[in-house]
């Protein structure tokens, strides 16, 4: 494992500025990460406010007991924020959440250590698992899908062009050996894909999708958003920081959703009644200048704050 990795949170005062969080409020921290938005959370909960931290990767959660397991405001839950529901329920907090935070992709420490398996610019096992002990490896998925299969994932998780040659050349390239580390992977995208601008691999878009598909990490977040407004109290306030258009165009719609009727369909004399759960607050945040200065991988970054309706708000 890596030692000494630094992650700087991305969007961090727009964040809590939008989570509007006040002392003796309960807060989740849905994606631990390296604690950095969890200790910006606690400094503004106060000696009395309660933060549950959650996070499915198990150096994650060492990371957390190793920095929090001390501080009694703080309860640990290792989990996919995929089980909101269920978190809330075992840690006492179902309803009474003020704030849920959400920081999506991949953390740096994740990026920066060769033996997780997601960097492309390092060699390692081609993992790409958020939690190593559960499911299905890049490696053992790349090895059993067809071509078909393939670049249908790469097109739509990672809206790269270059799709169908790309699985072409990782099934080809398969027969003659079994593809288990990410350099390998990498540089057979690279063939395939052709050149690509001088800020970005050329395996980019393709190990993003993979990830994605190996994390089913869309799914996961349909299902942590449905279940933000159960956990939260009136009042309390979801902010979602998305790192390409395929998150955030979800988070975008979920809360349109669930803050304004649907279009009225002439073909019923009578429109249902819609009663909003939520509001938008604010428009999509993006990062400064500077901060993309001081952290590149703030350059893709967005904000969505929203704020659950209901008696009390």
């Amino acid at each position: 494992m890596a030692t000494g990795t630094q992650h700087v949170p991305v969007l961090l005062k727009p964040a809590l500025d939008g989570l509007a969080i006040a002392a003796g409020d309960i807060a989740v921290d849905g994606t631990y990460g390296r604690g950095g938005h969890s200790r910006a959370l606690l400094e503004r909960l106060g000696p009395h406010g309660r933060l549950v931290v959650v996070d499915q990767d198990p150096d994650a959660i060492a990371h957390a007991q190793e920095h929090f397991g001390g501080d009694r405001r703080v309860t640990i839950w290792q989990g996919s924020f995929a089980e909101l529901e269920r978190m809330a329920r075992e840690t006492g907090c179902l309803g009474r959440v003020r704030a849920l935070l959400l920081d999506l992709g991949v953390s740096s420490p994740q990026l920066d250590t060769p033996e997780r398996g997601f960097s492309f610019r390092e060699d390692g096992p081609l993992d790409m698992r958020m939690d190593p002990t559960k499911g299905e490896s890049a490696a053992s998925w790349l090895a059993r899908a067809d071509q078909a299969d393939i670049a249908r994932v790469i097109k739509d998780y990672g809206e790269e062009r270059h799709a169908r040659r790309i699985a072409r050349s990782i099934v080809m390239a398969r027969a003659e050996a079994p593809l288990t580390r990410t350099a390998q992977l990498a540089a057979i995208v690279a063939r395939a894909a052709g050149p690509a601008p001088a800020d970005r691999h050329p395996a980019t878009r393709t190990f993003q999708a993979i990830r994605i598909h190996i994390n089913d990490e869309l799914g996961a977040l349909d299902q942590a958003l449905e279940q933000a407004i159960d956990i939260m109290r009136p009042g309390g306030r979801l902010a979602v920081i998305s790192f390409h258009s395929l998150e955030d165009r979800r988070v975008k719609q979920f809360i349109k959703r669930h803050a304004s009727p649907p279009p009225a369909n002439r073909r019923l004399p009578v429109q249902p009644d819609f009663t909003p759960t939520l509001k938008a607050v604010g428009s999509m945040i993006r990062p400064t200048s500077e901060e993309e200065a001081a952290n590149p991988r703030a350059r893709s970054a967005c904000l969505r704050i929203a704020e659950k309706l209901g008696a009390g708000s």
